[in-house]
């Protein structure tokens, strides 16, 4: 465990409700440091019995979580081929782990899976985390009634308890991803959600014109998005109990952005009759209630921190598009970014301690993070293509974003750190505008 650079912190074992497992709780700091070191994960065979491999559910279960972890940026999951003497184990608890093969093949941690009754339709799995190096149990829990038809709800469910026992965190394998995906024609574009191992696409908008910018109500309840048809913006706005979609439209005709703060209401861009568009604080059904920021310019793409107390915005009162930042609470506004003439599409991350954006450098669009409290920014994609449209997970750890680098525009993911990239699978067609839900 000495090779990893990120700090683990074993605290206390904690009797665990099922199963008779325990479970330690592990810290690894996934947020500090200018950069993200990466922990070589093994996984042994699941098994039915001793060295008696299972191949139903269980071989199953195992590809599921593999692809799952694929997306994790600091775990780098091995080849089952690099482990001298195989994955097929005597045993998936200690004292029945041989260890030895996998340090040798220089894994810091290994998953077991054990399947007492069988790996059948109903049965019960033993999943486990140690720690390579003394053989240090780190987390463990059952998962009853496993079954072919709910095998990645059980990867999802086992990945996120990882996550939290890992790093206090849980949401990625729990959330959703809104974007917007183009049809055969430009003019066409709608909504769609997948989780973010692109498991469960779904179209859930099918409304004439082009869709931009969802954003979804922190309790997952409802998703908006700007509309935009032949002849008029609007608000649009989705349902996820009902499936109801309502759209509403406002003077002057042009709305931008819509970003729901942490009370559930929702601020947006909206034209002023012959001005630009300000920043408005709707109320509950969706109607302008007050200014959130105003002035003689362009101010649009409003995003909040998990308070609700900073706001940060794009904004022309400068000249050229750069990012700022307002304190909800006293008024005061501050410039976020410095370099360059062009930045946009903010997005502050729910811990309150970073704004990403979209700026334009030489080689292209690229996306920036700007620290605020050192007051620095770092690039955080390279491309090729264009990289645009950066959103914050709720975690404030992953980041999803809109790059062409691979072709036709799709969603990728980092983290606040950058590093490489990985493709969300969204199908056929251009997919942009990522953004985080539950």
């Amino acid at each position: 465990m000495n090779r990893l650079r990120f700090l683990l912190a074993f605290v206390l074992a904690l009797f665990l409700t099922h199963a008779g497992l325990a479970q330690a709780d592990v810290q690894v700091d996934i947020y500090g440091g200018d950069g993200q070191a990466r922990s070589n994960l093994a996984m042994a065979a699941p098994l039915t019995g001793s060295n008696q491999q299972a191949t139903s559910n269980g071989a199953k279960l195992d590809t599921a979580i593999r692809e799952n972890l694929a997306f994790v940026p600091f775990l780098s999951l091995m080849d089952s081929k690099s482990i001298p003497g195989g994955t097929v184990l005597n045993g998936y608890q200690m004292p029945n782990l041989d260890l030895n093969r996998f340090q040798l093949a220089g894994a810091d941690m290994l998953i077991t899976a054990g399947w007492p009754s069988g790996d059948k339709n109903g049965s019960t799995v033993e999943m486990r985390l140690y720690g390579t190096a003394a053989g240090n149990f780190i987390f463990g829990k059952a998962y009853d009634n496993v079954r072919s038809s709910n095998i990645q709800e059980t990867a999802d469910r086992f990945c996120a308890d990882l996550m939290e026992a890992l790093t206090g965190q849980s949401y990625f394998f729990r959330g959703t991803l809104a974007f917007v995906k183009s049809a055969r024609s430009a003019r066409q574009r709608n909504v769609w959600i997948v989780k973010p191992t692109g498991k469960g696409l779904r179209q859930i908008s099918s409304i004439p014109g082009i869709a931009m910018s969802p954003s979804w109500s922190p309790d997952g309840r409802y998703l908006v998005f700007s509309h935009i048809d032949d002849s008029t913006h609007s608000l649009a706005v989705w349902n996820r109990a009902t499936g109801q979609m309502q759209r509403i439209r406002f003077p002057g005709n042009t709305v931008i952005a819509p970003a729901f703060l942490p009370d559930n209401r929702v601020a947006v861009s909206l034209s002023r009759a012959g001005g630009y568009p300000d920043i408005y604080l709707l109320n509950r059904s969706f109607q302008k209630e007050r200014g959130l920021e105003r002035s003689p310019s362009i101010n649009v793409s409003p995003t909040f921190d998990s308070t609700g107390t900073k706001m940060a915005f794009c904004s022309s009162r400068l000249g050229g598009p750069q990012i700022f930042l307002k304190n909800l609470s006293t008024g005061s506004v501050i410039r976020v970014s410095h370099g360059g003439s062009y930045n946009t599409e903010p997005c502050i991350s729910p811990d309150g301690t970073l704004v990403a954006y979209t700026k334009h450098t030489g080689s292209g669009y690229r996306i920036f993070v700007h620290d605020l409290a050192t007051n620095s920014e770092r690039q955080v994609t390279y491309g090729p293509g264009n990289d645009e449209h950066p959103a914050f997970a709720p975690d404030s750890y992953f980041l999803a974003f809109t790059s062409t680098r691979s072709g036709g525009r799709k969603i990728y993911l980092t983290s606040r750190h950058g590093g490489s990239a990985k493709l969300v699978p969204t199908g056929a067609g251009d997919a942009s505008f990522p953004r985080w839900g539950l």
